[in-house]
């Protein structure tokens, strides 16, 4: 006797329990960072940010985040820094990514580094059950690098 077809597959709503570690979201989602740390508490200090996206998980005060922020170290204060962090908060763990790239660096590097920082966002969201899709930014060139010369 053959079971009704709508007991042989689990109904979409059905709740998925996954145990991950830190280490391996850090490993699968976050290789490519300059750094990754985890903590009790945000590392993103909010004057330093010049915009961010978040999502919140539909349980809890889970969140996502992609933060991107502009600073000076005291140590350097003739460089500025530009980071695009990611920011993932699972119960009461942080979990935070950081690409960077001073001022003197290739407008390609401060791409490469956004691209692999939205990349990551993309993946963590949809540990929040989320999906990200890509906009379009317009934005001024900054003038304090010099544009590339090429021979024609």
């Amino acid at each position: 006797m053959s079971q009704p077809e709508s007991e042989m597959e689990p109904d979409w709503d059905t709740p998925l329990t996954v145990t991950l570690t830190p280490e391996e979201i850090i490993h699968t989602l976050f290789a490519s960072a300059e750094t990754v740390h985890t903590g009790w508490d945000s590392c993103i200090e909010t004057k330093l940010i010049l915009w961010d996206v978040s999502t919140v998980g539909e349980h809890g005060d889970n969140h996502c985040r992609l933060v991107e922020q502009e600073y000076v170290e005291e140590d350097s204060p003739d460089i500025t820094w530009r980071d695009w962090a990611v920011e993932l908060k699972i119960d009461e763990t942080y979990i935070t990514a950081h690409w960077r790239a001073d001022d003197r660096a290739s407008p390609s590097e401060w791409d490469w580094c956004a691209d692999q920082a939205e990349s990551a966002f993309g993946s963590a969201c949809l540990l929040m059950g989320k999906r990200v899709r890509k906009g379009l930014v317009v934005e001024d060139a900054p003038r304090s690098r010099r544009a590339p010369r090429t021979r024609h």
